[in-house]
């Protein structure tokens, strides 16, 4: 080659070397060029070292297809023209062209079995890069470089294999690689993952030279280990700070339930004018939403929008959970419309947030607006719509989203599974959410308090029992909520000392401390059972006075046995919780009518009228054909209004044939028994179930859902119905589920 031949493929090579490091369009464009020029310039063969430089030109400029004719036109590619597609095909992450070339290789170098080991792991098989590293160690003639060994740092970190990191740790000293921190840094990070937190800080303290990249590392491991003070104390004693370090912090501090430091740090690091990214949004938001501290979160946005952060994808979601969370739902609406790019997470954070924020109809809107938008759905959004269906007790959309995990594949994951057994639950189909239970191939703690909690709210406390104590027996840790079913199946079976030995057990020997909801539970223990002493002693040992449902709660039991004394004494303590609250002076005007007392009745409502304290008024739903149809007392608004007074006033003649009698307690007015009579028959929930009788097929239950508790009048008409016509009815009320058939209710009238 001329000295003028050789002057030219140097200038080729420098320019396409250059395009190799711009990649992408650019780094084509040049590569394409030059190879053109090499065509022309060159009538032989190039020489193999210009070749080389033009195939990694289009590798790293991503047109591998380009490489691959390169090296196939080569006549003498030798050991850097293999490595260099090999290491493109490890890339491309095409394992079995990468697997016959290196098999087809004539020799091999550490940069071979490098690119090898680094195109396994990225493809999610690092079993065959630990594999190939043996075989490497094998190898007289190749031995391991820095490269090699970060790279199996990293892969016993993904395979969490301590005796592999601790060998590989021995070949880093064996071959004189311990002080470099491209190994030292992995070797810090991989411990820390592993909970060898003390080998971890062993390394950082033998490393000569500590970048910041090692006290970042040692930092997030230190935080992970949940080892708070002595991250910050490492992160005082760092001189130079880049945002990764703050970012950790606020992240760490977050995540370990330290939120208002994590805001604190956040504070400190725009004092400094730190720069700040995504990352450490997303953590700031993350911590404000746990907190439902929403002036903060305003006040962070007001700062994203100025930095031109708030298109972000992975901001726009962060603060649309940070909004839902503060329990502000339009304004995360408003925040995620305005997105202009929106992906998986993005929609689950709003369809979580609907839920969240009780809008769970606007959540199964939102879950279809994102099929539409041509976004498949994961486990976790698939999850949460179904969620928002059993909130609903929409069995009809529910089981349209059981259809779709089957065929989308998502059934597969327990977070799928488990709402689903929640749904089947809450929908009054206990029955088909134990057949789904079964057929799982793995339970967790949720799927075993979804099941105890769907035989709870039936009322079936032998099935909640036995469930639970299968859930003990196969070495589950219940939670409070799986301890709230068992005690509300206790109580509605008047299981008195069973759900005390409960009670205790739940402190003893689990360590869950009860929150108001366990107290709740206990006071309609012993109240619903006409156990009012003990239930006021119970009262009166608890460290705090009940809440409004607690005090409600012992009101009600009160006027079902009509104990006055106790009656008024949690009125009062009611009326001083939450002077609001209408039951206090609904259930108190109930036990005085009860006895006839209307001057004491009177006296009531003109409280209430001067309070300006609202009753929520009393209404039911039924479903059909995707339709809800929405019923209230004496309702004569629905087109069908005259089939369903007709179907009524058939249903109450059957029943006086059958013997019953309209229980009138409910009847808080000084009128006349035939008055009170007419007011009960027209009550909500007969007139949906008298739509149902019409419209829904025969093979069918009736499920009708009601805001408030079922009057006793309503209970009992309701068994003489589901005998007369033959059918099954569900009702599901502000409390617990009745199922009705053949005149008998699952909860056994103990309700």
């Amino acid at each position: 080659m001329t000295h003028a031949a050789h002057a030219l493929c140097n200038r080729y090579a420098a320019i396409l070397s250059s395009a190799a490091g711009d990649g992408g369009r650019t780094g084509v464009r040049v590569a394409g060029a030059v190879h053109c020029l090499i065509l022309k310039t060159f009538l032989q063969a190039p020489p193999t070292f210009l070749l080389n430089h033009l195939l990694t030109a289009y590798a790293k400029s991503g047109r591998l297809a380009r490489a691959r004719r390169v090296f196939d036109e080569m006549p003498d590619p030798n050991l850097f023209t293999r490595n260099a597609l090999l290491s493109a095909l490890a890339h491309s992450r095409l394992v079995p062209d990468m697997e016959r070339l290196f098999a087809s290789m004539p020799e091999r170098d550490a940069v071979s079995y490098n690119a090898l080991i680094t195109g396994f792991s990225s493809t999610g098989s690092p079993a065959r890069s630990v594999q190939l590293y043996r075989a490497l160690l094998r190898e007289e003639s190749v031995r391991p470089t820095r490269i090699t060994l970060s790279a199996m740092i990293m892969v016993a970190s993904a395979l969490s294999d301590r005796a592999l990191g601790h060998s590989v740790h021995c070949q880093v000293l064996r071959l004189g690689f311990g002080a470099y921190a491209f190994v030292g840094s992995p070797l810090v990070d991989m411990y820390a993952k592993m909970g060898l937190i003390r080998d971890a800080r062993r390394v950082f303290q033998e490393m000569e030279a500590k970048t910041v990249v090692m006290y970042n590392t040692l930092i997030t491991g230190l935080l992970r280990c949940k080892m708070i003070e002595d991250a910050k104390g490492l992160f005082q004693l760092m001189v130079d700070r880049d945002s990764i370090t703050w970012t950790t912090m606020v992240t760490g501090l977050t995540q370990n339930g330290l939120q208002l430091e994590a805001l604190d740090v956040f504070r400190r690091m725009r004092a400094e004018g730190v720069g700040i990214d995504q990352y450490t949004f997303g953590s700031i938001l993350t911590a404000c939403g746990a907190l439902a501290a929403l002036e903060e979160g305003k006040q962070i946005h007001a700062y994203i929008t100025r930095t031109w952060y708030e298109d972000n994808v992975f901001v726009g979601s962060a603060l649309v959970d940070m909004y839902s969370k503060c329990r502000s739902i339009r304004l995360a609406e408003a925040v995620f419309r305005r997105m202009t790019c929106r992906n998986i997470i993005s929609w689950t954070a709003m369809i979580v947030g609907y839920g969240q924020n009780a809008c769970s109809e606007e959540a199964v809107r939102a879950f279809s607006e994102m099929q539409m938008d041509g976004i498949k759905p994961d486990d976790f959004t698939l999850g949460s719509v179904i969620s928002s269906c059993a909130n609903l007790a929409s069995l009809e959309e529910g089981a349209q989203f059981h259809c779709l995990a089957l065929v989308s594949g998502l059934m597969r994951y327990i977070t799928v599974s488990n709402a689903l057994v929640t749904l089947y639950g809450k929908c009054g189909s206990i029955e088909d959410a134990h057949r789904l239970f079964d057929e799982m191939s793995f339970h967790d703690q949720v799927s075993w308090t979804a099941l105890v909690t769907g035989y709870a709210q039936f009322g079936k406390a032998k099935e909640t029992i036995d469930l639970f104590e299968k859930m003990l027996a196969n070495g589950l840790m219940p939670d409070g909520v799986t301890f709230i079913g068992v005690l509300s199946a206790c109580s509605r079976a008047g299981l008195v000392e069973k759900g005390c030995d409960y009670f205790d057990s739940m402190q003893k020997d689990h360590g869950i401390v009860p929150i108001d909801d366990h107290y709740t539970c206990m006071i309609d223990l012993y109240s619903r059972s006409g156990r009012f002493k003990e239930a006021e002693e119970f009262i009166k040992q608890m460290p705090h006075s009940p809440d409004a449902f607690g005090w409600a709660t012992l009101l009600s039991s009160c006027r079902l046995r009509g104990n006055m004394e106790i009656g008024k004494w949690a009125a009062e303590n009611l009326l001083e919780t939450d002077p609001q609250n209408p039951a206090s002076y609904v259930l108190l005007c109930s036990m005085h009518a009860a006895k006839g007392q209307w001057t004491e009745v009177a006296h009531l409502r003109r409280g209430m009228r001067d309070r300006q304290v609202k009753k929520e008024p009393g209404c039911s739903w039924i479903k059909y054909k995707n339709k809800v149809h929405i019923f209230s007392a004496d309702d004569q608004s629905h087109p069908f209004s005259s089939r369903i007074y007709e179907k009524l006033e058939w249903l109450n003649s059957k029943m006086a044939e059958e013997g019953y009698k309209p229980d009138v307690s409910s009847v808080l007015h000084d009128v006349a028994d035939a008055d009170k009579v007419h007011m009960i028959s027209h009550h909500s929930e007969k007139l949906a179930i008298a739509f149902g009788l019409i419209f829904v097929p025969q093979e069918m239950p009736i499920r009708i859902v009601k805001n408030l508790r079922v009057c006793v009048d309503c209970h009992n008409a309701t068994k003489f119905i589901s005998k007369i016509t033959g059918r099954d009815i569900l009702v599901r009320d502000a409390v617990r589920f009745h199922k009705f058939s053949d005149g008998t209710c699952s909860c056994g009238d103990f309700w």
